[in-house]
């Protein structure tokens, strides 16, 4: 790609970010910002419409998160690198970036050097991951690994993190409160946890469960 600039398109909900980092990459060589969006519900068409080699992506933003924006990615055949650049380092965020198949994970904090270099290395497969954020994955690697949750368990999950009683879960899911019980058995056990509060803690620590964003 020697010679060709970088094709990046900005996605972030504040504006303001983004001037600053459409000013900042304008005035570098080897970029060209194609274009910029303000959340994932905006960025989609964009991407499907100017395939940028990068998208430099916000997580928590308004109708459409970060993750996903780029699991539909993955769901839509879009095929452009992801660098996900934030203030949030937290596994609730991090864990679930880099699954959905974020190629990078920088903070906001980075040095513009840092940045640039975060990009250039996107744009051709490889991961930059920062610092904090890298100490989190491999916390989370040397954990004893757990049994999956199946996907019944984690629709269970799912509207216990939502608030419902156990006889509301059952009949939503069309099942005997006996079962919804027997789900959170196994739930606990899998997680390692005793009880509904630390099930729900524990599915937004390992990225089974998406923090709804603010309204």
């Amino acid at each position: 790609m020697s010679g060709t600039p970088i094709r990046l398109l900005l996605v972030d909900d504040h504006p303001v970010v983004r001037d600053g980092l459409r000013g900042m990459f304008t005035a570098a060589p080897g970029f060209e910002v194609v274009g910029e969006a303000g959340d994932g519900a905006e960025a989609l068409p964009l991407i499907a419409a100017l395939s940028p080699d990068v998208v430099l992506m916000d997580l928590r933003m308004p109708r459409m998160d970060g993750v996903t924006t780029i699991r539909t990615m993955a769901e839509r055949g879009l095929t452009s690198r992801v660098l996900v650049l934030t203030t949030y380092d937290t596994d609730a965020d991090v864990l679930p970036a880099v699954r959905a198949g974020a190629t990078g994970y920088l903070l906001k904090d980075a040095a513009r050097d840092d940045l640039f270099h975060a990009v250039r290395e996107a744009a051709r497969g490889a991961s930059v991951i920062a610092p904090t954020v890298a100490a989190k994955l491999l916390g989370q690697v040397r954990e004893p690994v757990r049994e999956a949750l199946s996907p019944r368990e984690v629709e269970v999950l799912e509207l216990v993190a939502s608030g419902v009683t156990n006889r509301e879960a059952a009949a939503r899911l069309f099942i005997s409160e006996a079962t919804v019980k027997t789900h959170l058995i196994h739930i606990y056990t899998k997680l390692d946890v005793k009880d509904r509060a630390s099930a729900v803690a524990a599915g937004y620590n390992l990225g089974l469960l998406t923090p709804t964003p603010p309204r």
